[in-house]
């Protein structure tokens, strides 16, 4: 029994909201790049990883940051904004 108590610690629930307010949810280890995350999330919404940005807290998430690193608790939120491209008049 510790060891699952142990197994879900390394674990951790996030939540990626969009725009739109739709949320997708997640369940990774700490200690994972959040890189397979971004990927998941993109694969499922048929999107380009270069087409969406990743953020907690207005700070963007880099590919190899892990939820450890960034602090992340358990049902935390990851914001997903569709980049922008061009502005240029």
């Amino acid at each position: 029994m510790a060891e699952t108590a142990e197994a879900a610690a390394q674990h951790i629930q996030l939540k990626v909201k969009d725009q739109q307010g739709s949320e997708v949810q997640f369940k990774i280890k700490k200690s994972t790049p959040l890189r397979k995350l971004m990927d998941a999330y993109c694969s499922r919404l048929g999107l380009q990883a270069s087409q969406v940005r990743f953020m907690v807290d207005g700070e963007r998430i880099a590919a190899d940051d892990t939820a450890e690193k960034l602090g992340l608790e358990d049902e935390d939120l990851i914001d997903v904004a569709m980049e922008q491209t061009g502005g240029n008049l």
